[in-house]
């Protein structure tokens, strides 16, 4: 019932009210695809309509020139920055929201924005219907978002937790 919900969840209008427009794809184990295998995705739609995130537990031995810690976020434009940030204000550079309070963009100037903040290189993304047939498949658990597993400072064994999670049946229904 999972993988037919979850599409419909991002085809929700984007944060209108403070809805959420993000949940949390955690591979199931078994997964083959390396890049994906043990990894908890924040997911969440453009305002195009792409299904569009950044890898949550794989953090890079790379910094960005400000010092911070650079994560991988997925194999599409690993070149360009991306930045997940928290902001009481909607921002001025193009973003567009995950949660509430919460955004991502790929802007230059993002990497600065902010009150807390995750830098990413590169994103994940997906073609029409691909994740629908990944959900088909069976390939995801899919989990409800939150600023607390987004910004998790130590991510070693998110995986395993909202696997059991995901298991424990607290997956979105």
């Amino acid at each position: 019932m999972i993988r037919w919900l979850f599409p419909l969840a991002l085809l929700l209008p984007l944060s209108v009210g403070g809805q959420p427009n993000a949940v949390l794809l955690v591979a199931k184990p078994g997964m083959l695809d390396p890049t994906f295998r043990e990894t908890v995705v924040l997911a969440s739609q453009t305002e195009d309509s792409s299904t569009v995130g950044v890898i949550l537990n794989r953090p890079t031995p790379k910094k960005h020139p400000t010092g911070e810690a650079l994560w991988f976020g997925g194999p599409v434009m690993q070149q360009v920055i991306i930045s997940l940030f928290r902001s009481d204000e909607p921002p001025t550079v193009p973003a567009f929201p995950v949660l509430q309070g919460i955004y991502l963009s790929m802007h230059p100037e993002a990497s600065s924005a902010g009150n807390s903040r995750r830098l990413y290189l590169g994103f994940s993304g997906w073609a029409p219907a691909q994740l629908e047939s990944e959900l088909a498949r069976d390939r995801w658990f899919v989990l409800p978002a939150s600023a607390e597993i987004l910004f998790r400072a130590d991510t070693t064994g998110m995986w395993e937790e909202l696997v059991r999670k995901a298991r424990g049946h607290v997956a979105l229904r």
